[in-house]
């Protein structure tokens, strides 16, 4: 006997037979289930590139929007751009290597806010060096930003995200994540345990009510990686390899970045979108 063979009573569980309307989601309620509004999102690592860019195209889909990094002037910057978009922001700088800020961050922005649905970590750098010569103290340095400080930040928002009921945090990956690239084994190994630790923070706060995922970025031309590919022989490899021909714009990932912190992602958890212009994806294709 089949599934089919069986009695509609028999075939589907009581608990999905008896209650239907609590099958729907959030999103099939919604006119629009990529609708910000009402969300509090704080994006670390918001002070220029990438991070700065996701912070404005998540006040623009609605969400008030902290957007905070190390450098003062620069984050009072972004916060009136936010603020041009009619939306509300907060000016707190942070450093992530430092918990004692994050908590800091944390409670300004529930003092003002009183709550918290989005968490997105994009506070990362690189530097150029062969593994040979990589000191212990670069490669320290740049894990306490690049990995540690995702996890603090998740841990520090874990309660506020929880207490939403649609906790959102989207982490910022890498094609590092999953290739490595020549003299920078320090940012790929950073990226890729980004991924993993995104992986396993999925798994374990899924039944809290979060869902945790993560964006990997092509090469997209920053403060970060400029001088490394802006007219290099990497940036003419990089563009050679890619099949979109260019380089990515920052405000390419917003998209990616709304749906990952929107009722859209109610049963999205533990991935990565890649966007890359087909990089990842792509082989020897001359």
């Amino acid at each position: 006997m089949t599934l089919t063979d069986l009695p509609v009573s028999s075939a589907v569980p009581s608990a999905l037979s008896s209650a239907p309307n609590e099958l729907e989601t959030s999103c099939t309620r919604m006119a629009n289930c990529l609708d910000l509004k009402d969300r509090v999102a704080v994006v670390i690592g918001a002070s220029s590139g990438l991070g700065r860019a996701l912070a404005v195209g998540l006040a623009m889909h609605g969400a008030d929007v902290v957007p905070t990094g190390r450098r003062m002037e620069a984050t009072a910057d972004v916060c009136r751009e936010i603020e041009q978009t009619g939306r509300r922001t907060l000016c707190q700088p942070v450093d992530v290597t430092e918990r004692g800020s994050v908590d800091e961050l944390r409670d300004a922005v529930l003092r003002q806010f009183g709550r918290v649905d989005i968490l997105v970590n994009a506070a990362g750098y690189t530097f150029r060096e062969p593994v040979l010569s990589t000191s212990e103290r670069q490669w320290s340095s740049l894990m306490d930003t690049n990995v540690t400080g995702v996890l603090s930040a998740c841990q520090v928002f874990y309660d506020s995200l929880r207490a939403s009921g649609r906790g959102r945090i989207v982490n910022i990956a890498s094609l590092g994540s999953y290739l490595a690239f020549y003299e920078v084994a320090a940012y790929c190994a950073s990226k890729a345990a980004v991924l993993s630790l995104t992986r396993s923070l999925a798994t374990e706060w899924a039944r809290d009510g979060i869902s945790v995922n993560a964006i990997a970025p092509g090469v997209f031309p920053t403060e970060l990686n400029g001088e490394m590919v802006m007219g290099t022989p990497r940036g003419e490899e990089i563009l050679a390899r890619t099949p979109m021909r260019r380089f990515g714009r920052p405000e390419e990932l917003v998209g990616a970045a709304v749906l990952l912190a929107s009722d859209a992602a109610s049963f999205l958890t533990g991935q990565c979108i890649t966007v890359d212009g087909g990089y990842l994806a792509s082989g020897v294709n001359t």
